[in-house]
């Protein structure tokens, strides 16, 4: 496990926006290729998705970014929307520690005409889908002049969408004196021409192997889509989880999901690309801190995640990547904890099923549904307290729980976990208490100042 702090070229701010992020140590990829992007070089990188290749490219683009000009400096190519918007929220967040950058998402079934007048003031960082960047440079309402770095993601899926000549037509658009960098999960003889035709002398990285599986429990359960959530109520009822990350492939499953188990009563958060930074932060916090049992997430929305006794993983829908599926059981089963993984297979995902069996080796622990089951829904123990202030007003954690055991004469054990963001401090209290602990807050001082706070809902 490399850490990044290993790269010197990353500043101190971003060290620590990746420490918050939860983002300690480099997947393979990052750590064969960031010191290369970072350099400059041309890279192509064959790997597959879930390996943390955004992160990689996101890192190395940022580093060459003058926030102060105000010109398009990196563009990414992506095959579909979904990916483009993905790709932008990662790279909002990798950007934190930076002010003032603009990111700009460019795809098609978006309103033409709005994007026009978002592009009056050039984004630093264009994420698009090829045809629709290409009709915003034939009509000049983007500049590529003053490209630095140009980056091709899932390279061989634009190929399959036919992206081949509008790609070219791009390229054109872009100065010959740019770092390029070209991720692909194959490396078909149509790639290896475009590479050969845009790149110079690239840096190659393969990485192709899938690691090793976490030596936890896993459980199949096959099921019909419509069966699903009635199965996930009983598992959770009959399990009853202190928390438990359910994956959905999709935003719009993930909320639908979410929504449900809401409705019946179940302590449930969702995370997904939708979000905005400030919501996603609150959710993150709030399941660390206890106050949601469920997270219902989907896979690029919960890198990052890092809770240290997640007891249970479900795989809603399983995952079209076998490593992606070992990403996702392994966060049950850190630091030396025992953990569960279950995963439901309705039929048209069987193919999926067999290729996980073949690839990692594993013979797939299938199980009936468990009978007799009372739906009893999950209930959060704590409540979490939103103080506006944080970092930027000197406050620690200190300060918050003097006020709290101190005036306002809650106890220790009333009180869980303090987390200090930049501008606010997210605060735990039971749920017995959370009103309580709000009013008196709400009246009361921190650091001899009246504070604004929220209860969290």
């Amino acid at each position: 496990m490399t850490a990044f702090s290993t790269l010197n070229a990353l500043p101190p701010a971003q060290l620590e926006n990746l420490n918050e992020l939860g983002y300690l140590s480099m997947t393979p990829v990052q750590a064969a290729a960031l010191p290369a992007i970072l350099a400059g070089q041309d890279v192509r990188v064959q790997a597959k998705t879930g390996s943390g290749k955004t992160a990689a490219f996101g890192l190395g683009l940022l580093q060459h970014i003058d926030a102060g000009r105000f010109q398009t400096q990196s563009l990414i190519l992506c095959p579909t929307r979904e990916l483009a918007d993905q790709v932008a929220n990662e790279l909002r967040r990798l950007a934190r520690f930076l002010p003032n950058i603009k990111i700009l998402t460019l795809c098609g079934g978006q309103p033409f005409g709005a994007q026009r007048d978002s592009l009056q003031h050039a984004p630093h960082i264009i994420v698009a889908t090829p045809g629709r960047l290409l009709d915003h440079l034939q009509k000049k309402t983007v500049s590529l002049a003053a490209l630095q770095t140009l980056v091709m993601d899932e390279a061989d899926r634009m190929l399959d969408m036919g992206f081949s000549d509008a790609i070219d037509e791009v390229i054109r658009f872009a100065p010959s004196s740019r770092q390029t960098l070209l991720f692909s999960a194959t490396w078909p003889a149509a790639i290896a021409a475009i590479s050969g035709r845009v790149q110079r002398d690239p840096l190659t990285i393969e990485i192709d192997s899938v690691e090793a599986l976490p030596a936890i429990e896993q459980r199949f359960y096959e099921v019909s889509r419509g069966g699903k959530i009635p199965l996930l109520q009983k598992l959770l009822s009959q399990l009853r989880p202190a928390s438990c990350v359910v994956f959905c492939n999709t935003k719009k499953d993930c909320q639908a999901v979410c929504d449900t188990l809401n409705d019946a009563g179940q302590s449930t958060l969702a995370l997904h690309g939708d979000l905005e930074q400030r919501d996603r932060d609150r959710t993150l916090v709030r399941f660390a801190n206890g106050s949601a049992r469920v997270l219902v997430a989907t896979d690029v929305a919960a890198r990052g995640l890092d809770i240290k006794s997640l007891e249970l993983v479900i795989n809603y829908e399983l995952a079209w990547d076998p490593e992606v599926h070992v990403h996702r059981i392994g966060r049950t089963a850190r630091a030396g904890n025992s953990g569960l993984a279950i995963s439901f297979c309705a039929p048209e995902e069987a193919q999926r099923a067999n290729i996980l069996a073949e690839m990692l080796h594993l013979k797939l622990n299938w199980q009936n549904a468990p009978s007799g089951v009372n739906i009893t829904p999950l209930e959060a123990e704590m409540a979490t307290l939103c103080i506006e202030g944080g970092k930027k007003a000197k406050m620690r954690a200190g300060d918050v729980l003097g006020a709290l055991t101190g005036d306002m004469g809650l106890t220790g054990t009333d009180i869980g976990k303090i987390d200090v963001h930049p501008a606010h401090v997210y605060v735990a209290v039971r749920q017995s208490v959370a009103r309580q602990a709000w009013k008196q807050l709400q009246n009361g001082k921190i650091k001899g100042k009246s504070v604004r706070v929220h209860l969290l809902k």
